[in-house]
């Protein structure tokens, strides 16, 4: 088997038997990269920072990085034009703990721009295509990472989970992608989106793969205010096998008529698999379920419109050469550097924060993101963990949605709760479509409560094949 495809675990196992070296997994994963991306686009800049010598508990081991996660020298775009030749001077502090355990953080992987999408569709460096079928989406905002990894362009990838934008992808990629207690891992180098929303997180061939990024990644960091003191364990140990007993909530909210018959029938044979093996899976109900996406994109816009503020022309990124004054810069830069997903979030956000708005809208949707939370505290009081659908449908046809905004944004309905509540929520394979698409099953836990995730996910992966399948390229 070409080295490209292995995972992390793999890889390793390789080193230390000398079948392989870091080297000549390196060199295969360009090659790949050169005969593919054209293709898929999965990548809008190549290179490597660090050196591969094998050593440590990632060694050698080389990881796609979302176009979001500061890379000291490397492009930092978040694929936009405002940020054209922006290479900031120093790494994120996840950079900073792949490189302590040998990891090589190898290329910036195509977004959706400032992360604000379901489909990567709205990038400056074009559009990013389902390895499974390129006429169709990857899922976004991190679609260049899952279609990495799913394509076998990566070992591994990071992204950024702000509603969704880890897990979608992931699903409808056909791979693996955790969202993180919020705080579990620094945001320290993380170009932000929406700050309270916001969390980096592993995109990974298979569920052990994803365990091991985390042990790495997570932890307190004084340099971000909103990372949280909380000590991690080592992830792999809950990777048993074992659920017998597990408690397993199904929201009734969750599935409703608009969920796409196949992945209902995914979902359904999912759910088979999980009570075979033990699990005592039970009705739940998360009322305010309803009124996520309403409340996720007044906040997430205002956040956005807040942060986005700092791109002016002044300080880094593009500057308009046809500016006469300081006015006419903040405008022109700003006019030509936004795209239009970009420019609506930031009107959508500043409307909603103004005066004689503020109230009716922001504090409104705060309000109901509290009970939002106060649901799922509810339901984890008699389960272990909730079983969802990633997303109500698999990858659409590229162009499909990009004419119905509000359509692009229900694409997020299943995953944006628990953004909006903190919690950790996983993505793993659980079938595929009568034409080959693959489908999610979301597996959402309590606060820190990632052990959970895992023993669930990696118990039923080790009861099917779907992480084992590739597309054929």
């Amino acid at each position: 088997m070409e080295s490209y495809r292995l995972t992390i675990s793999e890889i390793k196992s390789g080193y230390g038997d000398k079948k392989i070296t870091p080297v000549s997994v390196m060199d295969a994963l360009k090659k790949r990269i050169s005969g593919l991306n054209d293709k898929i686009n999965a990548y809008c800049f190549t290179g490597g920072s660090g050196p591969v010598d094998g050593k440590g508990v990632l060694g050698g081991v080389p990881v796609a990085i979302k176009d979001n996660i500061c890379v000291k020298g490397q492009p930092a775009t978040c694929s936009s034009k405002i940020l054209e030749g922006f290479k900031p001077p120093y790494n994120a502090t996840v950079i900073e703990k792949l490189k302590d355990a040998g990891a090589v953080p190898f290329g910036r992987t195509n977004m959706d721009e400032f992360a604000f999408g379901s489909s990567t569709e709205t990038s400056a460096y074009g559009i990013t295509r389902n390895p499974w079928d390129t006429n169709r989406i990857p899922g976004g905002s991190s679609g260049g990472s899952a279609a990495a990894v799913a394509s076998d362009m990566a070992i591994a990838a990071l992204g950024s989970d702000t509603g969704g934008s880890i897990r979608q992808p992931a699903a409808l990629c056909g791979v693996v992608g955790l969202k993180p207690t919020y705080g579990r891992v620094s945001r320290y180098g993380l170009i932000a989106f929406a700050s309270s929303l916001d969390q980096i997180g592993p995109i990974t061939k298979d569920v052990r793969d994803s365990a091991l990024l985390l042990n790495v990644i997570s932890g307190h960091d004084y340099m971000d205010s909103t990372s949280a003191d909380v000590k991690a364990p080592d992830f792999t140990s809950a990777l048993t096998g074992n659920i017998k007993g597990l408690k397993v909530g199904l929201p009734k909210e969750y599935f409703t008529e608009g969920i796409d018959k196949e992945v209902s029938a995914c979902m359904n044979n999912a759910l088979s698999v999980l009570k075979d093996l033990g699990a005592d899976v039970k009705e739940i109900s998360l009322p305010h379920t309803g009124y996520a996406v309403s409340v996720y994109y007044i906040v997430a816009s205002s956040e956005a419109s807040s942060n986005l503020a700092r791109y002016d022309g002044v300080r880094y990124g593009r500057r308009s050469p046809d500016a006469t004054n300081v006015i006419e810069l903040f405008k022109r830069s700003r006019s030509e550097g936004f795209g239009e997903e970009a420019k609506r979030r930031i009107i959508l956000g500043t409307y909603a924060l103004s005066s004689g708005y503020y109230d009716a809208y922001y504090i409104r949707a705060q309000k109901v993101r509290t009970k939002i939370k106060e649901d799922f505290e509810r339901a984890f009081k008699d389960v272990d963990c909730i079983v969802t659908p990633t997303s109500p449908t698999a990858a659409f046809k590229i162009g499909e949605k990009t004419g119905d905004p509000l359509g692009m944004y229900l694409s997020d309905i299943f995953t944006i709760p628990a953004n909006l509540s903190g919690i950790p929520g996983i993505s793993i394979p659980c079938g595929f479509t009568e034409k080959g698409l693959p489908v999610g099953m979301q597996i959402l836990a309590r606060h820190f409560d990632e052990e959970t995730l895992f023993r669930a996910a990696y118990a039923f992966e080790q009861n099917t094949d779907f992480h084992k399948r590739r597309p054929v390229l």
